[in-house]
């Protein structure tokens, strides 16, 4: 029965994983995005404190 024999599911599944490492993430990291994203400023605004009618 070959699924018992690890051997070459082990090579299969090392050297998949070596393509997807190797080929995929340069692909994905040279991604731009079409707007980039602008600084959002760092005021922070007054809020009021909660007043709880029941209380």
């Amino acid at each position: 029965m070959p699924q018992l024999n690890p051997a070459p599911w082990f090579a299969i599944l090392v050297f998949s994983w070596l393509v997807f490492l190797t080929i995929f993430p340069p692909k994905v990291l040279s991604h731009t995005y079409p707007n980039e994203p602008s600084p959002q400023s760092t005021d922070t605004t007054k809020t009021d404190t909660w007043t709880w009618p029941w209380q």
